[in-house]
């Protein structure tokens, strides 16, 4: 090889790396910046991203109706009419016995307190943390030395909740819906063009294949976590009432809700669960029952039947899946961290697709993001 051919490979080695070095400061950049970006407008990104999820996992339905002759726009409006009224029936399941729990919780903290007696008197400190918010818990306004309490029905279904607690929450709502509609409507024809205005078949083929695989792991994933979590709510509530556990049917709801948030999701449930028996029960080690009877079926299902229904399915590192829990929950919260393993399905299948980049080599090992490098 000539030197002026070696001088022509070093020159475009070095304009690669500088491309690529670009290419990553300003990668480095967007991605520090698109959490703040999230969470500053969370009230327009975040129904729309819960939207999508939604709607991607409820394409197979809609292509179910369509191979059987149903139109797109009324194949779409069934599969959101019928998970409208799925949310309705769940959600208002286990708000509206929750707001009696809620209304008993002042009366019940002296309760609370003598079922954990013996633990209070091992842990000294412990008994100042609980006097102090017994104290915050049964403060309340006086005028004129009188106390004054309003008593307020609880909500019916759950335009009742939106409209009485959080209007803005409506109207995110009513927006998610037309966004799942118009999706789903749209879903076949914006695939076929999609497909279609590829320069290739080789492309329209790659094309098509990450669509489906998205579509078919995010509605795999949440078709099945969503039957272990219900039948694993609907195991809880038969159990807590045998033991005569007030509303078993919220809290099995509550279990299936809370399931859906990997790891942290069964520990809330089992704190919540303690706190009700605590607050029902008077014996204190009778009281963790409810609790125990949750642990023990979790433990089940999380050993054994969910590994053996979801993980040939589908593999995630259990480290992608907590900073996924960490990150969207920072954003969003709650309802960030029950988005959290979707998306990462999403953007995994999106990845797995497209070639991820090859940052350590670009650092390490004098070579481009993706991976090439002169001879």
């Amino acid at each position: 090889m000539s030197d002026a051919a070696v001088d022509f490979v070093a020159e475009a080695f070095r304009r690669d790396r500088l491309l690529a070095a670009l290419t990553l400061i300003a990668g480095a950049g967007f991605v520090l910046a698109v959490p703040f970006a999230l969470m500053a407008g969370a009230e327009f990104f975040l129904p729309i991203t819960a939207a999508l999820v939604i709607a991607i996992a409820l394409v197979p339905s809609l292509e179910w109706l369509e191979r059987r002759g149903m139109p797109s726009a009324a194949a779409a409006l069934t599969c959101v009419l019928m998970f409208l009224i799925v949310a309705n029936v769940a959600i208002a399941s286990i708000v509206v016995p929750a707001t009696g729990w809620f209304s008993l919780l002042p009366d019940r903290i002296g309760r609370i307190r003598q079922n954990l007696k013996p633990v209070i008197e091992l842990y000294a400190s412990l008994d100042k943390f609980i006097a102090q918010t017994m104290k915050l818990v049964q403060r309340a306004p006086a005028t004129g030395g009188s106390r004054t309490v309003v008593a307020q029905s609880p909500p019916n279904s759950l335009l009742d909740l939106l409209t009485s607690s959080a209007p803005h929450a409506l109207i995110q709502m009513f927006f998610a819906i037309l966004v799942i509609f118009f999706f789903l409507s749209g879903w076949t024809s914006l695939r076929r063009r999609t497909i279609s205005n590829r320069g290739s078949f080789s492309s329209a083929m790659a094309t098509a294949r990450v669509i489906q695989d998205m579509v078919n792991a995010t509605s795999a994933y949440l078709g099945t976590i969503t039957i272990i979590n219900v039948t694993l709510g609907a195991a809880v509530a038969v159990g807590l009432s045998i033991i005569s556990m007030p509303t078993p049917l919220m809290w099995g709801g509550l279990v299936a809700l809370l399931n859906y948030i990997p790891y942290l999701g069964p520990i809330l449930a089992a704190l919540l669960l303690a706190v009700g028996g605590l607050m029902t029960f008077s014996d204190a080690w009778y009281a963790l029952l409810p609790a125990a009877i949750f642990v023990g079926m979790h433990v089940v299902e999380a050993n054994a039947i969910t590994p053996m229904l979801v993980g040939r399915k589908l593999t995630i590192n259990p480290l992608l899946i907590l900073v996924a829990l960490s990150f969207w929950g920072w954003v969003w919260g709650t309802v960030g961290a029950l988005l959290a393993v979707p998306l990462l399905i999403i953007l995994k299948t999106i990845l797995d697709a497209a070639g991820k980049p090859d940052i350590a080599g670009f650092l390490f090992e004098e070579g481009t993001l993706t991976g090439t490098a002169p001879e």
